[in-house]
């Protein structure tokens, strides 16, 4: 185990923690380097942080990789991505199947060229069985989209009689999003100072503890995520009620 694990409380890790990984085209920029070269860059975080967390001992780990309305960047751009995500499930893989990493996509997935599709969906396939860690990756994702397909998929049940309009409660409605069965976002991480959503995951973090970071995603490293887990463990989260409730009902907050 690495050394800067034991420093944090190990009953009080978020279960799921969401990255909106921001920053890698300004990352380029500032050094004169094209975007490509910043996609690549932020793909090195992305692997160092997804084993920090599997090490650490983080169930849910969702990445926004690639959002709806990144479909209208430069055509160039879209297709490098393409060849840098295949590129990256690929080698990937290996890592994956020995760290019991089970990988999951969200979104419309379905918009994707037919190469990617099927080397996701291969790897996607290879790992289902694994239960150490799930890898959430968000691609070709909108918060409102989901929302509205969520919406669309009830309202087919309606009318086909298999559920009553007085039926549909939170956990009902959470049923039918793209992360069903799993616990909702108990950390939000945005990097590059951004102080925005965009879009991602907006029913699911409700409740969900924020931290934005000036760091530009390709600069922001295992360190840095361990010093956030800390900042985190010292909040007091009330989900509603007041701090004196939130004590009796657990000493340890």
């Amino acid at each position: 185990m690495n050394s800067d694990i034991p420093s944090l409380d190990l009953d009080l890790l978020p279960r799921h923690i969401a990255i909106i990984m921001d920053g890698n085209g300004r990352w380029a920029k500032k050094r004169s380097l094209n975007r490509i070269r910043g996609h690549r860059e932020g793909a090195e975080s992305v692997r160092d942080i997804v084993r920090a967390c599997r090490e650490i001992g983080i169930a849910v780990l969702t990445l926004y990789a690639f959002s709806s309305e990144n479909w209208q960047r430069p055509q160039k751009e879209i297709s490098a991505l393409m060849s840098l995500l295949k590129e990256f499930l690929r080698s990937e893989l290996a890592e994956m199947m020995e760290n019991n990493i089970r990988l999951n996509a969200i979104g419309q997935i379905e918009k994707f060229p037919n190469d990617v599709l099927e080397v996701l969906q291969e790897v996607m396939d290879m790992t289902r069985k694994n239960h150490g860690m799930i890898l959430n990756l968000a691609l070709s994702y909108g918060g409102r989209d989901e929302i509205v397909a969520a919406t669309q998929k009830i309202a087919a049940e309606i009318q086909a009689g298999r559920l009553q309009p007085e039926e549909i409660t939170k956990e009902v409605f959470s049923n039918y999003l793209y992360t069903k069965g799993m616990p909702e976002p108990d950390l939000l991480i945005r990097t590059s100072g951004e102080m925005r959503l965009s879009n991602f995951l907006l029913w699911q973090i409700a409740y969900t503890e924020i931290f934005v970071t000036s760091t530009l995603w390709p600069e922001f490293r295992r360190g840095e995520l361990i010093q956030i887990l800390h900042d985190y463990q010292k909040r007091e989260r009330r989900f509603g009620m007041t701090g004196e409730q939130i004590k009796k009902a657990s000493p340890r907050q």
